[in-house]
């Protein structure tokens, strides 16, 4: 086996275990917790798009995340990806810095309106909300992460729920309470361990 193959190799067991992780975070954990209540029927219909991005330059995550814009606009393959920045970003200052370029990117592909982006990370922290408040929960994620939506499926998800504007404020009291009974950490560090983890830790 030469270093190219073997470093190739490598390279796919990575993201398929990153990729594990980051669905096993949806399921256990998102839609555990019914945090996003169109997320299971998308899940289900092997809607979500996982891209992993392994590189830690900035002009070239751009370029990426441009080509998983585009492909979500252009394609019905899928209806949502998740686009996971496992090696860069872990400062939050520099991920919302990202965060406000990707919507700027949103704008210079013509797709505000068609494309909207949401954003996740482990260290996730609302403007004037402490680090430590379970609310945070809703937005943190194994791995930093940009969320990219069709507007068109989310305007017909919501269509059919009612008094969506409660989501948010839900979420936070669910939250909440959790972390008052002390569960909410166990809950999203298991939530957070691929489905090759937890087989592992149970042999």
């Amino acid at each position: 086996m030469t270093t190219q193959q073997h470093s190739n190799g490598t390279l796919i067991d990575r993201n398929s275990k990153i990729e594990a992780e980051t669905r096993t975070w949806v399921s256990d954990f998102v839609i555990s917790l019914n945090l996003c209540p169109f997320a299971e029927s998308v899940r289900d219909r092997s809607g979500i798009r996982v891209h992993c991005y392994n590189g830690t330059d900035l002009e070239q995550c751009l370029k990426v995340l441009a080509s998983e814009l585009l492909d979500l606009a252009e394609k019905d393959d899928f209806h949502t990806t998740l686009l996971v920045l496992a090696h860069s970003f872990s400062d939050f200052d520099e991920f919302l810095d990202l965060a406000a370029m990707a919507d700027g990117l949103l704008e210079q592909l013509d797709l505000v309106g068609q494309i909207q982006i949401a954003t996740f990370h482990p260290n996730y922290q609302f403007d004037g909300e402490p680090a430590d408040d379970p609310a945070n929960y809703t937005n943190r994620s194994p791995y930093p992460m940009l969320h990219l939506l069709r507007e068109s499926a989310v305007a017909k998800a919501v269509a059919h729920y009612p008094d969506v504007e409660s989501i948010p404020e839900r979420n936070i009291e669910k939250l909440r309470e959790l972390g008052k009974a002390g569960n909410l950490c166990s809950i999203a560090q298991k939530a957070a361990s691929s489905d090759t983890d937890k087989t592992q830790k149970k042999s």
